[in-house]
């Protein structure tokens, strides 16, 4: 794979500093049961590091002692670590909200089958990920059979109330585009994601979030050996807009790796750029007080250009 972030490091982006921290993001692992081609992390099933009990436990301490407010699970497949659930049990017992980065294949895999009833038992807001409403352009970026078995995937959370009006059992999905360029506006997309997977598939959702592909992991390698990577980040460049510094996610979330260390948000955790304190030094969740984040300064690189370009975007959609 090659490296984007000697292309990354050099930057003119402004600087931020953080401001009330809301939300814990903690990365599980990176094994995954697909291999996407935008995936920023990686993943795949070939992958072997997974967080180890220890560290949830630190996690869930972390949590106690603190007034985080959102837990947001994520990986690879996050449920695929054997942790999950009691970490999400536990979250929920200090009245902590919890999300679910969900590929919605994971919900069809062996020993899974019990994993929708699991969320709604627990009301897990799930995070979806489904790049697209036609099924060709879905498994040309995940891979064969994935959108049926997507599809599937959402029935069954439909099956338990998601999706559906006052359930309470939230389900949004997430979109990132095919390539090299910008997601459309999220509002008219999501008005054609409701109505096409309503007619085609007979599934509803909450929201549609759109992200924008970073260029970084297995997504800007792409880009480098395309010999894309400098448009694309002309196009992040001059799309930039001022007004979308304010509500970036590094300003209220941290992100834990699978070893419980802590960065600034999942795309500097990928570039292994540490959230850094006072003394430079590289935190541990176990280490660390809420109190020493305030107005702290962020990290940023190149690729922070991904989070302000057009309408911005953050792990919860358009800025």
């Amino acid at each position: 794979m090659l490296a984007t972030l000697p292309l990354l490091q050099e930057t003119d982006f402004p600087t931020i500093q953080r401001a009330q921290l809301e939300t814990l993001q903690v990365n599980l692992g990176y094994l995954c049961n697909q291999t996407c081609q935008h995936c920023h992390v990686d993943a795949g099933p070939k992958r072997k590091e997974q967080m180890e009990i220890d560290t949830v436990d630190q996690l869930i301490s972390f949590l106690h002692k603190s007034n985080i407010k959102t837990l947001d699970l994520t990986g690879g497949a996050p449920e695929m670590n054997e942790n999950f659930r009691y970490l999400v049990e536990a979250a929920r017992k200090l009245g902590v909200h919890v999300i679910d980065r969900c590929n919605l294949t994971i919900l069809n895999e062996p020993g899974q089958e019990d994993l929708a009833e699991f969320l709604a038992a627990n009301q897990v807001e799930v995070v979806a990920s489904l790049p697209c409403y036609l099924k060709d352009n879905v498994e040309a970026q995940r891979g064969k059979g994935v959108y049926q078995s997507s599809i599937s995937g959402l029935r069954k959370l439909n099956s338990f109330g998601y999706g559906k009006p006052n359930s309470g059992l939230v389900l949004n999905l997430m979109y990132n585009p095919q390539g090299a360029t910008l997601p459309p506006p999220q509002s008219e997309l999501e008005v054609d994601y409701k109505r096409e997977l309503q007619q085609r598939e007979g599934v509803s959702f909450n929201k549609l979030f759109v992200l924008v592909n970073m260029p970084i992991m297995r997504f800007g390698s792409m880009l480098i050996s395309k010999g894309m990577f400098n448009n694309y980040m002309q196009l992040l460049k001059d799309s930039y807009q001022g007004s979308n510094l304010p509500d970036v996610m590094c300003r209220s979330l941290i992100s834990v790796d699978w070893r419980g260390y802590i960065y600034d948000c999942d795309f500097n955790q990928m570039l292994n750029l540490p959230l850094m304190t006072k003394g430079n030094t590289k935190r541990h969740i176990s280490e660390i007080a809420t109190d020493e984040l305030n107005a702290n300064p962020i990290v940023t690189g190149e690729h922070c250009y991904g989070c302000t370009a057009g309408q911005g975007c953050s792990c919860s959609g358009a800025l």
